[in-house]
C-alpha cells in the first residue's frame, strides 16, 4: 500500500468536491455516494483536507448523511439543508460485469445548491476543485458551481470528472464544462460520447486525447479503461498503466477514488507513472468491496 501523508500536509492542502451527494439504493440496502462525496472521502483518506459542498434534505436521510460524514471526519459545514426537497437517491443495479446502472431521482436537494457567503472563503482556500456534469442538470446548482469555480485562486486545479449520466448531458453542456477545467478525467465510454457529439471522427485514442488537450488547453487528461488500466496525457509526456487484476464485486466509486489519487499526486508533484500506479491501485481496492466507500490502508 502507499504511504499516508503527514498531518501538516493535510492541514495545508485543501481540496473541494462540489455537487451531488446521494444515497445509492442497492438491492441489499442503502450506501452513501455521489461522485463529489466519493472524491472527498478518498481525498481525505489520502491525507488532504477534503471539503464537500453539497445539499441534503431536512429528512431522515439528510440527518443520516451528516452523521455519517462527521463520523468519517469529513467537514459538514458546507452541506446545506433544504427544507423543501428530499435528500438525493439513486437506484443502482449491477449488470453481468458488476458495472452499475443508475436511475437518478430528480428534483432533489442537491439540485438546489445555492450560493452561500461561506463558499467564497473555501473557494479561495482550495488547491483543487473537482466537479462533474451531473450537478449541472439544474439551473440553481449550475449557477452556483459556475460561480464557485470563478472564485478559486488562479493556480487552483479545476478538475472535471465528467461523469456523464444520460439523459443529463448535451453537446452544449459538455462544451461549456470542458472550457471550465484544467484537468479532464473520463472513461472510454465518455470519451466515445465526446468524440461522437463533437464529430471529431478520430478512432485512435491518443489522437483524440491530443486533440482535446490542444483544443481546451488542459494541463492533463486522464482516461480510465476499466480492467485495462488508464492512460495519462500532458503536453510534455504520457503514462500508461495496465491495471491490477482483482476479483470485482462492484465498480461503484472506483472512478472517484482514481480521481482523488490523481489529484493527490498532482498536488504533491509526483511523476505521471507514480500517479497512475497509485490511482489504479486505489481504484482496484474499491472494486473488491461493495459500495463506493471502502475502508482501506493506503
Amino acid at each position: 500500500m502507499t504511504e499516508t501523508h503527514s498531518k501538516d500536509n493535510k492541514q495545508q492542502t485543501t481540496v473541494v468536491g462540489i455537487g451531488e451527494i446521494v444515497w445509492d439504493v442497492f438491492p441489499d440496502g442503502l450506501r452513501l455516494g455521489g461522485a463529489p462525496a466519493n472524491f472527498s472521502y478518498y481525498a481525505q483518506l489520502l491525507g488532504k483536507k477534503a471539503i464537500l459542498v453539497s445539499r441534503v434534505g431536512d429528512d431522515n436521510l439528510g440527518k443520516k448523511t451528516l452523521s455519517l460524514l462527521s463520523g468519517q471526519g469529513l467537514v459538514t459545514d458546507y452541506i446545506q439543508v433544504d427544507q423543501n426537497h428530499p435528500t438525493g437517491t439513486v437506484k443502482v443495479v449491477l449488470d453481468s460485469a458488476a458495472v452499475p446502472v443508475f436511475t437518478i431521482m430528480e428534483n432533489v436537494a442537491w439540485d438546489y445548491l445555492n450560493r452561500d457567503i461561506n463558499l467564497k472563503a473555501i473557494a479561495k482556500e482550495a488547491s483543487a476543485v473537482c466537479f462533474g456534469s451531473l450537478a449541472f442538470r439544474s439551473i440553481p446548482a449550475r449557477k452556483t458551481i459556475s460561480w464557485f469555480l470563478k472564485q478559486v485562486k488562479p493556480d487552483c486545479l479545476r478538475v472535471l470528472d465528467i461523469n456523464l449520466r444520460p439523459p443529463f448531458y448535451s453537446k452544449e453542456l459538455i462544451g461549456s464544462l470542458l472550457k471550465l477545467a484544467d484537468v479532464l478525467k473520463a472513461n472510454e465510454e465518455e470519451l466515445n460520447v465526446i468524440n461522437s457529439l463533437f464529430s471529431f471522427g478520430l478512432s485512435d485514442e491518443t489522437q483524440l486525447l491530443e486533440r482535446l488537450l490542444h483544443d481546451y488547453k488542459f494541463k492533463l487528461i486522464a482516461l480510465t479503461k476499466g480492467k485495462k488500466g488508464s492512460h495519462l496525457l500532458t503536453a510534455d509526456g504520457e503514462a500508461y498503466h495496465p491495471g491490477f487484476s482483482v476479483d470485482v464485486v462492484d465498480t461503484v466509486g472506483a472512478g472517484d477514488a482514481f480521481t482523488a489519487a490523481l489529484v493527490d499526486g498532482l498536488l504533491d508533484g509526483k511523476s505521471l507513472d507514480e500517479i497512475n500506479e497509485r490511482a489504479n491501485r486505489l481504484a482496484s481496492i474499491v472494486c473488491t468491496k461493495k459500495g463506493a466507500w471502502v475502508v482501506a490502508e493506503i
